[in-house]
C-alpha cells in the first residue's frame, strides 16, 4: 500500500487533482480503476511530461484502460474533459437534444452517453424558468390528485407510440430492471450440514479416530442457476419492440451479481443470428450497433419456423443444457405456410424448463388467436404475456418465480377450443334483397 505521503506528485498540484477527477468519472462509466491505478496514472505523466497532447493520452490509456471495449468510453471522457473547454455547455446538449427541437434521433456514438452521464453525475441541468401565474389563474388550476405521474405513465406506454425523448428514458428505466431467478437443486451434493447422511465422510472421519463413530456427517444438495436463452423477432412489425427488449437483455445481462448462469441472445427474422457476444458489451450503444450490423434481416420478413429449425439443430445442444428458461418475443405471424412451427415448438418446448412467450399483440383486449401461427405456437409455451411496455417486461419476475402462472395462455387456448360462432345475417336483410329481385 502506497502511503499518500511517500507519493511524488507533479509539480503541478492541479494537474493532480484533474486526473483524479478524470479517474473517478472513468470508474462511474463502468471502468474498474482503484486508487492504484490513480498512482500509477500521475507517476507515469510525471515520468513523461505534458508537452504532447498524444503522448498524454496514450500514457493515460495505458495506465486506465485494460479491455478493448474500455478503450471507447475514455476515448469518449478524454475528449470531453481535456480536449474541449466548454465540455458542460457540449454534453448538455448532446444529453437532451430534443430542447433544442431536434426532430431526428441522430445515430448514437459508442460510449457518448455514458461518458456524458459519468462527467454529469451530480450535476443538476438548467431548466426554464416558469413565469409567476396570478392567483386568480392559479385558481383555475386542474386538480393533480386526478392525474399520474410522468414515470408511471411512460411504464404503462406502448413502445410504439413513444417519442424520442420517453424512449429514450425508456431505455434508461429498463437498462436498471432486474430479472431474478431462483436456483434449480442440483444432484450433486456438497459437504455442508444438511438432510441427508454422509457415509463416506462419517467412515472417513471415524478412520481419523481410530474407528470409533462420534458423530453423524450429514451433507446438502448443491444449488444451481440456469442459463437464460432470448429468441427475439426482429421483422417489420416486431422492430420498435425488439430494440426496447433488446435493451432490457443487455441490462440483464451486464447486472451486477446476476443470478444466470450465462445470457444468450438469438435473433431471428429470415435467418437465426446469435449475438450472445456483442451483448457482453458493457456500451449498450455498442452493443446493439453491432447486433444490427451483424443481423442482416432486420426489419424484413418473417420464418419463425426455418429460424427455430436452426436453433433446434445448431444451438440447442450448446445452450439450452442446466435447465434453462427460453423467453421467445415474436408476434406468431408466421409467413412460411410449408413449415411445421408446431413441430418446432414442441421440440424448444421439450429442451427448455420455462418457454414464456412474449407477444406485443396482446395489448389489444380483443385478440383471438385467429392467425395459423399463433395457433400452432400457443398449446407449447409454458407462459403468455403481453410485451408491449415497460409494466409488461417487469411482470416476467412473476412469471419466474411462479412456473404455474400461465398468463393469457388459458384463455386463448380456451378461446382456441371453442371458437366465437360468427354472427349470423340478420332475416330482415334476406327479405330486403329478395324483394330488390
Amino acid at each position: 500500500m502506497v502511503e499518500l505521503a511517500d507519493l511524488e506528485l507533479p509539480d503541478n498540484p492541479k494537474l493532480a487533482n484533474n486526473i483524479a477527477h478524470f479517474a473517478r468519472a472513468l470508474r462511474r462509466a463502468g471502468l474498474p480503476i482503484g486508487p492504484g491505478r490513480v498512482v500509477d496514472a500521475i507517476r507515469a505523466v510525471q515520468a513523461v511530461g505534458f508537452s504532447e497532447r498524444r503522448d498524454f493520452y496514450w500514457t493515460l490509456h495505458a495506465c486506465f484502460v485494460s479491455k478493448r471495449e474500455e478503450s471507447a468510453v475514455f476515448s469518449q471522457l478524454f475528449r470531453l474533459y481535456w480536449r474541449d473547454p466548454r465540455f458542460m455547455e457540449h454534453m448538455m446538449a448532446m444529453m437532451s437534444p430534443m430542447v433544442r427541437g431536434v426532430a431526428e434521433d441522430r445515430t448514437a456514438v459508442a460510449a457518448e452517453k455514458r461518458a456524458a452521464e459519468a462527467l454529469l453525475d451530480g450535476q443538476e441541468r438548467d431548466t426554464p424558468q416558469q413565469e409567476e401565474q396570478p392567483e386568480d389563474e392559479m385558481l383555475l388550476d386542474i386538480d393533480a390528485s386526478q392525474t399520474i405521474s410522468a414515470q408511471e405513465r411512460l411504464r404503462t406506454l406502448d413502445f410504439e407510440q413513444m417519442s424520442l425523448a420517453e424512449m429514450h428514458a425508456a431505455r434508461r428505466i429498463l437498462a436498471a430492471l432486474a430479472l431474478p431467478v431462483k436456483p434449480l437443486p442440483s444432484r450433486r451434493t456438497q459437504a455442508l450440514p444438511g438432510r441427508i447422511p454422509d457415509w463416506r465422510g462419517t467412515q472417513a472421519a471415524a478412520m481419523r479416530k481410530g474407528g470409533e463413530i462420534a458423530d453423524l456427517k450429514t451433507k446438502r444438495k448443491r444449488t444451481r442457476y440456469p442459463n437464460l436463452v432470448v429468441l427475439c423477432d426482429i421483422s417489420g412489425s416486431m422492430s420498435q419492440y425488439s430494440r426496447a427488449v433488446l435493451h432490457f437483455v443487455h441490462g440483464v445481462a451486464n447486472a451486477k451479481g446476476q443470478d444466470w448462469a450465462q445470457v444468450h441472445a438469438f435473433t431471428f427474422g429470415t435467418r437465426l443470428t446469435n449475438i450472445t457476444r456483442h451483448l457482453r458489451t458493457r456500451d449498450v450503444d455498442a452493443a446493439l450497433q453491432a447486433a444490427g450490423a451483424e443481423a442482416q434481416d432486420w426489419e424484413g420478413g418473417t420464418r419463425i419456423a426455418a429460424c427455430l429449425h436452426d436453433f433446434n439443430r445448431d444451438w440447442s445442444r450448446r445452450v439450452m443444457g442446466q435447465g434453462a428458461v427460453v423467453l421467445l418475443i415474436t408476434d406468431g405471424l408466421d409467413r412460411d405456410p410449408d413449415a411445421d412451427l408446431g413441430r418446432e415448438m414442441q421440440r424448444l418446448s421439450l429442451t427448455s424448463r420455462q418457454l414464456i412467450w412474449l407477444n406485443p399483440l396482446l395489448r389489444w383486449d380483443g385478440f383471438a388467436p385467429k392467425a395459423r401461427g399463433i395457433a400452432a405456437m400457443l398449446p407449447h409455451v409454458t407462459s403468455l404475456r403481453a410485451g408491449h411496455n415497460i409494466a409488461s417486461l417487469q411482470g416476467l419476475a412473476e412469471a419466474l418465480s411462479r412456473p404455474d402462472d400461465t398468463g393469457e395462455k388459458n384463455r386463448l387456448m380456451a378461446a382456441l377450443r371453442n371458437p366465437a360462432p360468427e354472427p349470423s345475417p340478420s332475416p330482415f336483410a334476406f327479405t330486403r334483397a329478395t324483394n330488390s329481385q
